[in-house]
C-alpha cells in the first residue's frame, strides 16, 4: 500500500525501490496515483485503485494506463463490465465487501443478492474487505468481519481473497487469506517493524537569555536567566503540529530536549540548555525522528496517530533517500 505519496515518503521513489525488492502488487488510493506509479513503474507490476471507478473518465483512464479498480459499488460493477463487453475483452477487477467499516464496498446485502452474470465478462483477482480495529488484537470486530467475510465470499464467485491490512497481519494466519495488504507497517508504524524515517531540522539560532523571560507566541513557556535555547527551520506549515507546543520533544547530541513555547508557520523552538555548548550551533540538526523517539512517540505527544505524522510532512524538508 503507497497511497497519499507513500505515507507522505515519496510514492515514485518507495514505488521503484519496493519493486526492486521483488513487490509487483500495490495499491493507489487515488486515479492520479496510480497513473503516476505506471510512468514510475512501467509494465512489470499490477496497479490497484482503491477509489474504484469514481469520476465520469475513470474507466477511460484504468483502461490507458493498465490500472485494476477496486469495484466498490453495483455503479463501479455496471461500468467495468460495460467496459468489458465493448472492448470484447476480461477486465480484471478487485471486489469490495464492507463488514463492518460503513464506507467503501458492496453492502452484505448488495453481496449475498448479487448474481453471478453481473461480474460477467470480469476477472476478479481478489475479493477484499477492510478490518476497522485490527490495531486492538482482543476486540471482538476483528472475529466479527472474518466471519462475515469468509460468509459473504461463499456467496460470491470463487476468487482469491484479501483481508488484512497492516494490524491485520499481526493478528495471524487466520487473517491472512491469499494477499496481504501492508501500508503503515511498511514504514515502521506500529512499532511491530523496524523504523525506517528520519526527521530532522536545522537550527537556525541559539539564543542564551538574559534574564527570567517568556518563549514564542502567548507566552505559554517561562524559562530562566541563562536557559539556551534553540530555534529550528520547521513548523506546522512543515506538518510539525502545533498540538507539540510545550509537549513535543526532539534529540540533540544524544540528548532529550523539550520543545519550549508554541510551535509557529514555520519555526519551533526547543530548550538545548542541558546540551554540550559545542553541538547546540547554528547548521546543526534536530532530530524529530529517529531511533530513540519513533514516529508513533512522535504522534502519541501530538495527540494523533503515526499515519498522520508521515502523511503530513511538508514538501519545504529535503528528502534523502538512502540505499
Amino acid at each position: 500500500m503507497i497511497k497519499a505519496d507513500a505515507y507522505g515518503l515519496g510514492l515514485e521513489q518507495v514505488g521503484r525501490t519496493l519493486h526492486a525488492a521483488g513487490c509487483r502488487r500495490f495499491f493507489a488510493a487515488r486515479l492520479d496515483e496510480g497513473i503516476a506509479l505506471r510512468t514510475a513503474l512501467g509494465d512489470s507490476a499490477d496497479i490497484y485503485v482503491l477509489d474504484g471507478l469514481a469520476g465520469p473518465d475513470a474507466a477511460d483512464a484504468c483502461e490507458a494506463s493498465r490500472l485494476i479498480p477496486v469495484l466498490n459499488t453495483m455503479e463501479d460493477i455496471a461500468l467495468w463490465t460495460a467496459c468489458a463487453r465493448s472492448a470484447g475483452a476480461v477486465r480484471r477487477a478487485i471486489l469490495a465487501v464492507d463488514t463492518g467499516m460503513a464506507r467503501l464496498g458492496l453492502t452484505p446485502a448488495e453481496a449475498r443478492s448479487m448474481e453471478e452474470d453481473s461480474l460477467r465478462g470480469l476477472d476478479i483477482d481478489f475479493v477484499m474487505s477492510h478490518l476497522a480495529c485490527a490495531d486492538e488484537p482482543d476486540h471482538p470486530m476483528n472475529e466479527r468481519q472474518r466471519r462475515l467475510f469468509d460468509e459473504l465470499r461463499g456467496t460470491l464467485p470463487a476468487a482469491p481473497a484479501s483481508l488484512a491490512n497492516s494490524a491485520g497481519i499481526f493478528l495471524g494466519p487466520a487473517f491472512h487469506y491469499h494477499l496481504t495488504r501492508p501500508g503503515a507497517a511498511v514504514f515502521g508504524i506500529g512499532n511491530k517493524t523496524r523504523q525506517v524515517v528520519q526527521l530532522k531540522a536545522r537550527i537556525l539560532q541559539v539564543r542564551v537569555v538574559e534574564s527570567d523571560t517568556t518563549v514564542g507566541y502567548d507566552a505559554t513557556c517561562r524559562v530562566s536567566k541563562g536557559a539556551r535555547l534553540a530555534t529550528v527551520a520547521a513548523g506546522y506549515a512543515d506538518g510539525y503540529f502545533r498540538s507539540l507546543s510545550n509537549r513535543g520533544h526532539g534529540y540533540l547530541d544524544g540528548v532529550k530536549v523539550p520543545v519550549a513555547g508554541v510551535v509557529s508557520m514555520d519555526l519551533a523552538t526547543f530548550d538545548v540548555s542541558k546540551v554540550p555548548e559545542a553541538a547546540t550551533r547554528p547548521g546543526a540538526h534536530i532530530d524529530l525522528i529517529c531511533d530513540r523517539y519513533t514516529v508513533d512517540d512522535l504522534a502519541e505527544e501530538a495527540g494523533t496517530i503515526g499515519y498522520e505524522i508521515l502523511t503530513a510532512l511538508g514538501r519545504r524538508y529535503e528528502r534523502r533517500y538512502l540505499p
